[in-house]
């Protein structure tokens, strides 16, 4: 039963996000500097990105659904920042998609990931849990939008699209462990250094919000990319 209410509630988050929205407020203004950074993506990084536009411009063209499941090895850090931020750039630019996260284990999605999120702008809550260990949290970013679910699950969990979606890998360790991914119409590799190893040190907040917004800046400028 939670997995099928889980899975409602990201169709209507597919229905409700087919036009550009206000985000929350203190989102807003954090979304709103993203755009004048797109100059410090490097341009190996780059390419790798317009692969993401150009899988998602090619469902545009043929319009067909848009889903985007990034992996990581615990879904517990960048590969839940992958889903959130594509998210919100495809709200932000008027694209309607789905996005998904998964991981090789399942662990439970990190409450450092989480506080960054809360410091971008984003309202989150506790909604639930799977496991005593892996919870499930709220995200909410549009006023009146139903929120994302974030947990950890396997990148082939039920509450995932099991065909015709790309598979973005966001560690090197998801990259070698999955050399395909089964149902994927395109796999792409978009490495990113994992903030875990600043855990319980003077560094681990800003380390956290590095991670976040650069992950935010690089899935901004794939939708900045597109012709809608």
């Amino acid at each position: 039963m939670q997995t099928i209410l889980l899975s409602l509630l990201i169709a209507l988050t597919m229905i409700t996000s087919t036009f550009a929205q206000p985000l929350l407020p203190a989102l807003q203004e954090y979304c709103k500097t993203i755009e004048a950074e797109f100059n410090q993506i490097d341009e190996e990084r780059k390419k790798n990105l317009q692969q993401i536009a150009d899988y998602i411009q090619a469902k545009i063209d043929a319009h067909q659904n848009i889903r985007l499941t990034f992996i990581c090895t615990h879904n517990s850090r960048r590969s839940q920042f992958g889903q959130v931020w594509a998210k919100v750039a495809g709200v932000y630019y008027g694209i309607a998609l789905e996005t998904f996260s998964g991981g090789t284990e399942v662990t439970a999605c990190n409450p450092r990931t989480i506080a960054a999120l809360q410091r971008a702008g984003f309202q989150i809550v506790e909604n639930g849990s799977i496991s005593s260990t892996n919870p499930i949290y709220a995200l909410s970013f549009v006023q009146g939008h139903p929120p994302l679910q974030l947990f950890s699950k396997a990148y082939y969990d039920a509450t995932n699209p099991q065909q015709d979606f790309a598979a973005i890998l966001v560690c090197s360790q998801a990259d070698e462990a999955c050399p395909i991914v089964r149902g994927a119409t395109a796999r792409i590799y978009h490495g990113y250094e994992d903030p875990k190893k600043s855990d319980g040190t003077p560094q681990e907040s800003t380390a956290y919000d590095a991670t976040c917004r650069l992950i935010a800046r690089e899935m901004f400028y794939v939708f900045a990319l597109l012709k809608k």
